[in-house]
């Protein structure tokens, strides 16, 4: 069956959501015995990274889904999956939406403490989790939740699928956790498939064909991601918790059209000498989340190859293709889209236009709309939107404006449409006379400017009446860490942040405490500093 065929089937069916997108392929008989998913550990008695059809999934599904009932778990039962493998996490977000219960998806890195503690605000009624996380929750306060046990089904025994409901809870994944404890995100049967109905209007993207992800097996994105697979006939490797030398390693192995990641992910690859290995079969590096950095996204583009139109025809050619764009859990999808090539010379931020589903305003601290140019909070209003937090009717009430979506994102729009991201409000820093400190701009420019930087971060607090500024750079392979850049830095700043700085210090990667996605905990960089005193 082609691709175009069975899109358009399953685009046709009406009750098609994030909930039911592989029985739906089963019980239309669509391709069911083509590869779908790849995991890289065994599955039941599959062996790793050994493709399982559409009717093989769907088995280890039933299998879990058999167990799952049999312990009680009915619809809307909200259960906590807490694993390190990506195939326990997506078969348990598969087998639990068969059931009409509510997935609720935790990060493996999450730490115990807090792991513990988010599980008992979510008032689940069970925790399914492998044997280092069972251990790691051993005797912490989850508010009585308890751990259910391995799941060990007959997939005849299953019960028949859920026949869920547009608005039906069908998962809840968690921010970040970058400010403190992460957030509970509740997202509807629709509202986790809306973006993937809108692509089945479109002309599938060269490269997505067969994919890599390297997502967190635990986060919205990679559910959009398997789903997408399933509804389109492609083929997608998930990877567990990779590091950049194992995602270059497995696109050697697997040889994937294209790549998932966020923004960690690719100042991940960058790090490495990317002419040295076997790239050539990628055409797309796709990006969600956080925008990506100018500077890894250039060295990205320029591997790899795409098929071009040329007077000859269609050819391939060399370099790859960049989409980025901005997105986050609550915003269920990125809502803005960008794409590079190694030709290509839009940066600064940029993270393109909207997409069509997508009404998004710039408002500033009033809530009053912003012309071209300015700079204030993103609101956004889209399908794809999470239904609020769960258990947290007063964070989804404050986080709501006119019916919009309150991002936390600071952006600018120019003249043509396209918005730039500068910072998160958080991070950002009002200078003396009106001016604004923009952590993420400012990273951007440091990395453009600074080529034996890998990755960067700038940390930026008040003290007082007066605003500091520390730049650390984590340099690149052969780098030398005894030179002093501090002029290199501070020359790359806008001119009304470069009095701020305080100090530019090179540091080991783990220094710079990371969130379970692979963002920067600024604020922990910040409380530490806060400590110590400033010289004046």
């Amino acid at each position: 069956m082609s691709n175009r065929s069975l899109r358009a089937r399953m685009a046709a069916d009406e009750q098609l959501g994030a909930g039911n997108v592989l029985t739906t392929r089963m019980r239309l008989d669509l391709d069911v015995d083509a590869p779908a998913l790849t995991f890289d550990t065994a599955v039941d008695e599959h062996p790793a990274v050994r493709p399982l059809t559409v009717r093989q999934l769907d088995v280890a599904v039933r299998a879990r889904a058999a167990a799952l009932a049999a312990l009680g778990i009915r619809p809307r039962d909200p259960v906590v999956v807490h694993a390190s493998a990506a195939a326990d996490q997506v078969l348990g977000f598969l087998a639990l939406a068969r059931l009409g219960a509510i997935p609720a998806l935790l990060n493996p890195l999450v730490d115990p403490e807090r792991a513990a503690r988010y599980i008992a605000r979510l008032g689940a009624v069970g925790v399914l989790a492998d044997a280092e996380h069972r251990a790691a929750l051993a005797g912490r306060d989850t508010a009585g939740t308890p751990l259910l046990p391995d799941l060990h089904g007959d997939p005849a025994h299953a019960p028949e699928p859920y026949p869920h409901w547009s608005g039906d809870p069908v998962a809840i994944t968690h921010s970040s956790g970058t400010t403190g404890l992460p957030k509970a995100v509740l997202h509807s049967h629709e509202s986790l498939f809306a973006a993937i109905r809108h692509r089945f209007a479109l002309p599938r993207p060269q490269g997505a064909e067969r994919m890599l992800s390297a997502l967190p097996a635990a986060h919205a994105a990679t559910l959009i991601a398997v789903n997408l697979a399933l509804g389109s006939g492609a083929e997608l490797l998930l990877l567990s918790q990779p590091d950049g030398a194992e995602v270059l390693d497995r696109i050697e192995r697997w040889q994937p059209r294209g790549v998932l990641g966020f923004a960690a992910t690719w100042a991940a690859l960058a790090r490495f000498d990317l002419s040295e290995r076997q790239l050539d079969p990628v055409a797309l590096w796709w990006n969600t989340g956080d925008c990506a950095h100018e500077a890894h996204i250039r060295r990205l583009v320029a591997v790899g190859s795409r098929e071009q139109a040329t007077r000859a025809g269609r050819t391939r050619v060399p370099g790859s293709v960049f989409v980025d764009g901005l997105g986050s859990t609550e915003m269920g999808h990125s809502h803005f889209f960008l794409t590079h090539t190694p030709e290509s010379d839009r940066y600064g931020r940029c993270v393109g236009k909207p997409h069509a589903f997508v009404d998004c305003r710039v408002v500033g601290p009033d809530g009053a709309e912003l012309g071209p140019g300015e700079v204030g909070e993103l609101i956004t209003k889209s399908p794809t939107l999470a239904l609020g937090y769960w258990n947290d009717s007063v964070t989804t009430q404050r986080t709501r404006l006119r019916g919009y979506f309150r991002t936390g994102d600071l952006v600018r729009r120019d003249e043509e449409g396209y918005y730039y991201h500068v910072d998160r409000l958080v991070d950002a820093v009002e200078l003396p006379g009106g001016a604004r400190l923009y952590t993420a701009m400012s990273e951007e420019r440091v990395l453009a400017a600074c080529p034996e930087v890998a990755d960067c971060t700038v940390v930026a607090r008040r003290d007082g009446d007066q605003v500091v500024t520390e730049v650390l750079l984590q340099l690149a392979a052969g780098a030398d860490p005894a030179v002093d850049r501090t002029a290199e830095v501070v020359a790359a700043l806008e001119p009304a942040v470069a009095p701020t700085v305080r100090r530019v210090a090179v540091v080991a990667d783990e220094a710079i405490p990371l969130g379970p996605t692979g963002k920067v905990r600024k604020v922990v960089l910040r409380e530490q500093r806060s400590a110590e005193p400033v010289a004046r």
